[in-house]
């Protein structure tokens, strides 16, 4: 049995202290289709709903759709920043959830607008450090991140606490999300990983899916990523991304919803 990924030359280097966020959590996964964006809208509201001053950096600027998945239309997103019409903090918009204690910030991107693997690396430092800066103001800053394994993608990661790497059981997504951890680890050995399975049939179902990432990262990275949770496969949720309804809001009682709760609950922030 032979690594799945071999490990090209990579000169990204590990983050210093100084760029070191610890209230901030990336979210990232090495394909798309497995529910990263909806996993980080969920988890930030569910950390609002705890009391906790929340704001959420959709970097998935080529592809982004947090502010879709809420029904909002904001008056600045991420491309008015990189193309320098706006700062980080006036860009950002409130996502209210009907009065209840739920709301959280937004930091939109802007679908079409390019993604951070083309964005110029000035650009990309300097935005890194104006969220660093911004997330001072906050108890958690969730970065959700494009999905893929490009160098930008790991760095905008980087000064986060710790990453969650969303992944299903189809063998894609399992093989994706072993690169970005591997990738990750090699560009920085404290990185620390933890594995979200989405979407699992059962809750044993998604432990075995787990036990699969453990292994390969055991055997090929002498590393072994924690599993922060697993949410079940749940209609509900894509009938709340139908509706451009947060799931909590939605269907508060559903088995997706206790289940995102439950990785929230154990945030320590």
């Amino acid at each position: 049995m032979t690594d799945p990924i071999p490990l090209k030359t990579d000169k990204t280097i590990a983050p210093s202290a100084a760029l070191r966020c610890p209230n901030m959590v990336a979210v990232a996964s090495g394909k798309g289709g497995v529910g990263k964006t909806w996993f980080s809208i969920t988890l930030c509201h569910a950390l609002a709903k705890r009391g906790k001053k929340t704001l959420l950096f959709d970097g998935d600027l080529g592809l982004a759709n947090v502010d879709i998945q809420l029904g909002l239309t904001p008056d600045k997103d991420l491309g008015a920043v990189v193309e320098g019409a706006s700062t980080l903090a006036s860009a950002v918009t409130r996502f209210e959830d009907n009065g209840n204690n739920g709301g959280f910030d937004i930091l939109a991107g802007r679908s079409g607008s390019g993604s951070l693997a083309t964005l110029a690396s000035q650009k990309l430092s300097e935005m890194r450090h104006d969220l660093i800066a911004l997330a001072r103001g906050y108890d958690v800053v969730v970065v959700d991140l494009g999905a893929g394994v490009e160098r930008p993608v790991r760095q905008m990661a980087g000064p986060a606490a710790f990453t969650y790497v969303v992944l299903t059981d189809e063998p894609t997504s399992l093989t994706d999300a072993y690169a970005f951890i591997k990738l990750g680890r090699a560009a920085n050995p404290d990185a620390d990983m933890r594995v979200v399975v989405n979407m699992a049939a059962t809750t044993l179902e998604g432990q075995k899916t787990y036990e699969t990432i453990r292994k390969a990262c055991g055997t090929f990275l002498n590393y072994e990523p924690a599993l922060a949770g697993i949410i079940r496969r749940d209609a509900k949720v894509r009938d709340a991304i139908r509706a451009q309804i947060p799931l909590l809001t939605r269907s508060p009682q559903s088995e997706a919803a206790t289940d995102v709760e439950a990785i929230a609950a154990k945030l320590a922030f």
